[in-house]
């Protein structure tokens, strides 16, 4: 940037690194000749995507929209009537939750851009920790969170989720501490929850997500769920729970959707966001401003698909298909020495979250170590949040094949848990 100023770009963003998980994959590129001579050929348990094919359905009704009239024209931020149609229908079949369409629901270019774009909305910058806007981020936490709050100016306050709390952190303590450290409680924008958990794959009870609406509700704050998980489950009996079948709900919360992780279709970048309509009203105003909605091929096509047979038949068979995955890795686990029982394996998301081998410092130094000499990518804990360091994040959606390969490979190379 010889031409330019040094200082184009504001502190926020000139602090920020690549994004984790392109990090990752740029690390395993650069080794991949070298890990294929030594028949380590690179395999990602990295990130969060799922790589099956998507639903046969959902294909066909994309192709046969791309002849209709008008459907590659501009289409609103808000989302084409029939997008926002269906995710109210769905709401309604899926969670019992009753939304108007019209101003409780708006369409996003992925859940991931719609997060950012709330938290940017609703942050005014500032320099000084202890003078800007407060969001309370559940930790370990998924790995953007941190940026997207930095960058808007704000304040990332860490919200432990460990074992000891169940990964339910108590929002009357969490204030406590808060105060104590000099900060201001007036200053809190939102509270983020996450269930189920990305990167842990833990899931909350009611009775703590309604504790949590009550204390937003108290302290006048916005509760940020994050559903992208909310279809990937393995027991039918306990599925995830959406934050608008709790009481109040809409008072305080705004509810965050993705079609990437149920429907296999990453690449799309489709997701919704719902609930509290002033919250929705002022986000769209905004989101009207910057960019304008998505491809209406991919808003129709994911509208058909959203409460069909077929639909709902490709996500059963696909949490069939992730929980065997879950299984297949976790006894592997389990005979290298892991310590692995029913709490290890998720009854949701596709992860498994586990502690590193006891020989290294660092879940970074364990990464880097299995990469070099597997050629197995996945991802620090300490990525994903402080209380992340000590753990490291398996995402169980490649082919079995791979994942027993995985397995095989670990052996052969001495990665068990209690060697030294």
């Amino acid at each position: 940037m010889e031409y330019l100023k040094e200082n184009l770009f504001n502190n926020e963003v000139m602090s920020l690194d690549t994004y984790i998980m392109f990090r990752l994959k740029e690390m395993a590129a650069n080794l991949s000749q070298e890990l294929i001579k030594k028949n380590r050929k690179p395999i990602f348990l990295s990130m969060g995507a799922p790589t099956a094919k998507p639903p046969k359905k959902l294909l066909e009704d994309l192709k046969a929209s791309l002849d209709d009239p008008g459907i590659h024209t501009y289409s609103s931020p808000k989302g084409e009537k029939y997008l926002r149609d269906a995710i109210a229908l769905r709401m309604k079949n899926r969670f019992g939750v009753d939304l108007d369409p019209e101003s409780e629901i708006f369409s996003l270019i992925g859940s991931k851009e719609g997060l950012t774009n709330l938290i940017k909305a609703i942050c005014t910058p500032q320099e000084n920790d202890k003078n800007k806007d407060i969001i309370l981020t559940p930790d370990p936490c998924y790995a953007s969170y941190w940026q997207f709050i930095k960058t808007a100016g704000a304040y990332g306050y860490h919200m432990p989720l460990t074992e000891e709390n169940n990964y339910m952190p108590d929002p009357g303590i969490i204030i406590e501490r808060l105060t104590k450290e000099g900060f201001d409680p007036d200053k809190i924008k939102a509270f983020i929850i996450n269930y189920p958990s990305n990167p842990l794959g833990a899931v909350a009870t009611k009775e703590y997500v309604k504790k949590v609406v009550d204390f937003c509700r108290k302290y006048r704050i916005l509760l940020i769920s994050d559903a992208a998980y909310a279809d990937v489950y393995s027991d039918e009996k306990d599925k995830p729970f959406s934050v608008f079948e709790i009481e109040g709900a809409k008072d305080v919360a705004v509810e965050f959707f993705s079609f990437s992780k149920p429907y296999a279709v990453t690449g799309w970048r489709l997701g919704w966001i719902c609930g509290n309509k002033e919250v929705i009203s002022r986000f769209g105003k905004f989101k009207s401003t910057i960019d304008n909605g998505a491809f209406k091929g991919i808003q129709k096509a994911c509208a058909q698909i959203l409460n069909s047979k077929e639909g709902d038949e490709y996500i059963k068979q696909a949490n069939i298909d992730f929980a065997r995955k879950q299984n297949i890795m976790a006894k592997g686990l389990k005979e290298l020495g892991w310590q692995v029982d029913e709490k290890s394996i998720p009854h949701a998301t596709f992860y498994l979250w586990m502690p590193i081998p006891k020989k290294y410092k660092t879940s970074m130094e364990f990464c880097e170590d299995i990469l070099q000499k597997s050629g197995i990518i996945i991802v620090p804990g300490s990525a994903f949040g402080t209380y992340g360091e000590g753990y490291f994040r398996i995402s169980c959606v490649c082919s079995d094949e791979e994942l027993f390969e995985v397995i095989d490979r670990m052996k052969q190379d001495g990665f068990y848990f209690n060697k030294q």
